[in-house]
């Protein structure tokens, strides 16, 4: 989301997101239907039950847009539900869902983390990414979430950024937010990163230049009351850019600049050496006289 109105919603292009158990581990994905329960006449979108010469054609519960539209599965009608701005109160009242065991299998996936990875392409203007929980839609120009499925209390927003960057990478560049790991400690909460993205540009001594960016971050969990959404839980990522742009330039030094370094090296170190012989021989002269004295004494 971006402040030129832009949005996209459960971005999959160019992103991969893997499930992981409690240990970390990827939990092998199957493909849809696979395992499911055996679809045992379903109820149509005109009431009636499937017969063994027709075509299933699931209702969408009144968020059809247009007659023909059929709903056949649970996704198919929570997405109808997106579109129109609802949320499913009660996903065991669809048919769809009861057959497909919507609740058991966000039952059976509690306490389940996720790796996501990939790229994206945004504005040149301030906006901000996250991650969070459920399906989102907009309703009356806000950007929600659905998070009635869950049934939860409290979401673990624990999280490790494995690496963050914004352009490619160029020599000396360094991401602050590169490993940086947070534990979730409280029961609900979303976590913010406020990034501040400097342009950059690296050109090398072979000519090469290299459009890229640099960027600073500051940290804030904005905690909510237990049972009570007064934030969406999940972790944002706003970004800003600065009008101001930071150039590299790699260069060779030229030898009479090279030849002049290394005169100041040596005149510094007989400079030095002189000083040292100086301060050795007033010293040796001065402990000399003194001996001296004592034996005339």
């Amino acid at each position: 989301m971006d402040i030129s109105g832009e949005q996209h919603l459960d971005v999959r292009h160019d992103i991969i997101k893997k499930r992981l158990d409690t240990l970390g581990n990827v939990i092998e994905s199957r493909q849809d239907g696979i395992g499911a329960p055996k679809i045992d006449k379903p109820l149509q979108r005109h009431g009636g039950r499937l017969e063994h010469n027709e075509t299933y054609c699931g209702s969408c519960y009144g968020a059809e847009t247009a007659d023909e539209d059929c709903c056949n599965t649970c996704e198919d009608v929570r997405e109808a539900y997106r579109k129109k701005g609802w949320g499913m109160s009660n996903p065991d009242l669809i048919d769809q869902c009861k057959r497909e065991g919507f609740l058991q299998r966000i039952k059976d996936e509690e306490g389940e983390g996720c790796n996501i990875y990939g790229f994206l392409e945004v504005n040149k203007v301030a906006g901000n990414f996250h991650f969070a929980p459920g399906k989102s839609f907009h309703q009356s120009g806000v950007h929600v979430h659905d998070l009635l499925a869950f049934q939860k209390d409290s979401f673990n927003i624990s999280h490790k950024i494995n690496r963050l960057t914004f352009g490619d990478y160029f020599p000396g560049v360094v991401n602050p937010l590169d490993g940086v790991q947070w534990t979730h400690e409280t029961p609900i909460g979303m976590y913010q990163y406020f990034i501040k993205v400097v342009p950059t540009v690296y050109s090398d001594v072979s000519g090469h230049t290299i459009q890229s960016n640099q960027f600073s971050v500051t940290e804030h969990f904005r905690s909510s009351e237990l049972g009570h959404f007064q934030s969406l839980p999940g972790v944002f990522f706003f970004y800003d850019l600065s009008p101001i742009k930071v150039t590299f330039t790699e260069g060779h030094i030229s030898f009479l600049h090279f030849l002049t370094n290394v005169c100041a090296i040596v005149g510094g170190v007989f400079t030095v050496s002189g000083i040292l012989d100086s301060f050795i021989y007033h010293g040796q002269r001065a402990i000399k006289k003194k001996m001296e004295i004592g034996k005339f004494s």
